[in-house]
């Protein structure tokens, strides 16, 4: 049985501290939302992440909080980097999955007749599915090492980009910390030859059209106007961040015993921040995440050359650029305000999304004085949503929100739902066409299993997290 919730606002909700944890819990939700959580085992996860050591203000989950591993997927939690631990369930499998948003310069009308090539060229050049190799050469283990420490750039300096794609991207597209040896044989191996791909499961490329403007002011430093075409991706690290986290997982049970952390749940497993282990796996985990971020990079390439192909058209005619690139799942040592000082906290999001406010340094000047672009995408048949940062999230949140609707069934209860449905039809006669390497996906992925979206938007919205910006309406979709 979960723990009770407390309500403290129209969408805040506590759970006391009790027993063993060291502060509140704390989840975004309507009453809907949260009535439904009253008997969801990701609460009792909620109340699990707040018995660790040097855990800050509260253990947070965002609305689209749903069941993970060992934090619930849609959790915050920042710890002090001197009393504190960092925890690989805190992070997940795909470090670094994450969204990235691109701008073009054509409109609705503009392709409207043409959508159905243009899925098709998507979906030959971008490589998706299970397994997918990358569209460039195998890697060698020097070259993936460079990679694993440039990011991003890698790709850029490649000729794959501009540098302002890397102004665009979350800390530029690297986190500095990355240590490739830190970083398992079994996880080179598993990331050679995937750069540039998408992957599997939720992960899409999306073409989508600029539906509604909420903020004119935001909307206009971020590029994007009503009839507009854009497109998402979102995908991760791979199976080279997926063997990171399976590596250190078995690192950390040993240092949990070792430091005499007590844990409620084996899944837990942590060490001190300022560990031997702790350190290792944070550069082992900032290798991935700048795996993840030359991933995304190397596929707005693609599909930046896909679209030209389809189209017939010379780059500034299509003029395609960056608007934001955000993670979803990772760990990073930020400054936040606590308890009335600054301190240096190790802030853990998994399945959210960092939201800085209007000021911060980290954000682009051009978005500065507006707050950091918010990337929250919805399922493959429902809207996605560009929000802002906000000063509220600074103060409530670590700079933190929702990654997108959160599922509602697991995987084999979709398949189930599904069988004898044709998805990627009933999605065509709503106007949205589907590629995917097979039904399977699409049935674990159908719109059914998750979570309104513009519900779990409007929560964050209304309580002045990440207030929404524009709406993003799917016209075509490459799933793996």
């Amino acid at each position: 049985m979960a723990p009770a919730l407390e309500q403290l606002s129209e969408c805040l909700w506590e759970l006391p501290a009790t027993g063993g944890m060291r502060v509140p819990g704390r989840i975004y939700a309507d009453a809907g939302l949260a009535e439904a959580l009253r008997d969801d085992q990701s609460l009792t996860q909620v109340a699990n992440v707040a018995h660790l050591p040097g855990i800050l203000c509260a253990s947070l989950a965002m609305p689209d909080i749903h069941f993970g591993y060992g934090f619930p997927i849609g959790g915050v939690a920042a710890f002090s980097v001197e009393e504190g631990v960092i925890s690989p369930g805190g992070v997940g499998y795909d470090i670094n999955c994450g969204c990235r948003l691109l701008a073009t310069d054509l409109q609705e009308g503009d392709i409207r007749e043409r959508m159905r090539g243009i899925v098709d060229q998507l979906f030959r050049d971008v490589p998706s599915g299970v397994g997918a190799s990358g569209a460039i050469a195998k890697l060698s283990r020097k070259e993936l090492e460079q990679l694993l420490v440039q990011g991003a750039a890698w790709a850029v300096k490649r000729g794959y980009g501009s540098p302002d794609d890397l102004d665009h991207t979350e800390d530029g597209g690297v986190l500095p910390g990355a240590d490739p040896a830190a970083v398992s044989d079994r996880a080179y191996t598993r990331g050679l030859d995937q750069v540039g791909t998408l992957g599997s499961g939720n992960h899409f490329l999306e073409v989508q059209a600029v539906d509604q403007v909420f903020d004119r002011e935001a909307a206009d430093a971020y590029g994007l106007r009503e009839g507009q075409i854009t497109l998402m991706v979102h995908c991760g690290s791979r199976g080279f961040g997926y063997q990171v986290c399976e590596d250190y997982l078995a690192v950390m049970a040993e240092a949990s015993r070792r430091y005499g952390i007590e844990l409620p749940d084996r899944q837990l497993a942590c060490a001190p921040v300022s560990s031997e282990e702790g350190r290792r796996y944070l550069g082992a985990m900032d290798c991935a995440a700048n795996y993840a971020w030359a991933n995304r990079q190397m596929i707005m390439h693609l599909t930046e050359q896909a679209l030209l192909r389809s189209l017939r058209l010379q780059p500034r005619d299509l003029n395609l650029r960056l608007v934001y690139d955000v993670a979803h799942n990772i760990a990073k040592l930020e400054t936040h305000r606590s308890g009335g000082s600054t301190v240096l906290a190790c802030v853990h999001r998994k399945g959210a999304t960092r939201a800085f406010g209007p000021g911060r340094a980290e954000v682009p000047p051009d978005y500065r004085a507006v707050g950091q672009p918010v990337l929250i995408p919805g399922d493959m048949g429902t809207a996605s949503f560009v929000c802002k940062g906000s000063e509220a999230a600074m103060d409530q949140t670590f700079g933190s929100t929702c990654h997108g609707a959160g599922r509602v069934m697991s995987r084999s209860q979709a398949l189930k739902r599904a069988r004898g449905r044709m998805i990627d039809r009933e999605l065509e006669s709503v106007g949205i066409l589907v590629r995917s390497q097979g039904r399977k996906t699409l049935a674990e992925e159908m719109p059914d299993a998750y979570k309104d979206v513009e519900r779990v938007v409007a929560v964050m919205d209304t309580a002045g997290i990440s207030p929404r910006v524009a709406r993003l309406r799917p016209l075509g979709v490459i799933k793996g």
